[in-house]
């Protein structure tokens, strides 16, 4: 085995058909996509250069620092909700559910494998005031609340509240799954060990398990942050951005620019962005992580 390894050719053949397939589906379009930075157009009115006119136009474009603003305030609520109830729910099934968690972890993992589209319709009917009153409304109507009833995905605070917890309630069975296999790989004699030195709830959690989660809860939170910087189509299904622009973020803000618009230059910029940003904050949380580590 040790000789087969060091042969370049058997390297080759079995790393070379996954290479090849992964350079021309992500590098070569991400290589593309650069270079239609530097024009604007499409592929029916053709392009023209415009060297990096795109990129000044991003920094005075306030349609983009309103759609960046709701991404990063979107990514940080919901990848605190995710990973959070996540973490909750991992000791929930190893300190107090433990026999009956497989059922409670089957119930909420389930949110997961639903379609983006059935789960969005599902909270727009919740959620709705007319031509019926939702479950939501119905509800504060039946408990004496009726003035406050109101069309809570027509107003953007409700709207940004409502795409939040629909995101953290999908995907928390994920992070919890995750983070219940991180638990499970914790030696129980540590456990065992603090136990017998007075260390119990919120203290073992705190001085033992947590320390000894962090790469998977690093993990989990890059995970979170990435998928929640690129949110696509919760938005496209909940609210389509709205009302108004309120609750577009930079991908529907991308796909707007370069599909309904035509503009593939200014499209592929915003789209580098995104991607320089998603990189930007991965390394911080990377780099933030293994100095806490090193302590």
């Amino acid at each position: 085995m040790e000789k087969l390894l060091r042969d370049r050719r058997a390297i080759l053949f079995f790393i070379g058909p996954a290479l090849t397939v992964y350079t021309l589906v992500m590098l070569v379009p991400i290589i593309w996509s650069a270079g239609y930075t530097f024009f604007e157009g499409n592929a029916l009115s053709g392009f023209s250069w415009t060297g990096l006119d795109n990129y000044s136009k991003l920094f005075s474009d306030d349609a983009f620092w309103q759609s960046a603003g709701m991404t990063f305030k979107y990514a940080a609520v919901v990848t605190v909700g995710q990973v959070g109830a996540g973490l909750i729910l991992s000791l929930m099934y190893i300190f107090y559910l433990r026999k009956a968690s497989s059922l409670v972890r089957t119930l909420v993992f389930f949110p997961v494998v639903l379609p983006t589209v059935a789960v969005a319709q599902m909270f727009v009917k919740m959620f709705q005031v007319s031509p019926q009153e939702g479950l939501f409304n119905a509800t504060l109507s039946g408990v004496g609340l009726g003035s406050h009833v109101q069309d809570w995905l027509g107003t953007p605070s409700g709207a940004f509240w409502i795409l939040v917890i629909m995101d953290i309630w999908r995907s928390m069975g994920f992070y919890a799954v995750l983070l219940y296999a991180g638990l499970v790989d914790i030696p129980e004699d540590i456990l065992e060990s603090a136990r017998l030195d007075g260390a119990s709830g919120f203290t073992l959690t705190r001085r033992i398990v947590l320390p000894l989660l962090t790469p998977i809860l690093v993990s989990s939170i890059i995970f979170s942050i990435n998928g929640t910087l690129k949110v696509f189509d919760s938005v496209l299904a909940l609210t389509k951005g709205g009302p108004g622009d309120a609750t577009t973020p930079l991908t529907l803000y991308m796909y707007n620019t370069a599909f309904s618009y035509g503009d593939y230059g200014y499209g592929s910029t915003i789209a580098m962005a995104l991607t320089l940003l998603s990189l930007a904050v991965t390394l911080v949380i990377f780099r933030a992580s293994r100095k806490d580590v090193r302590k």
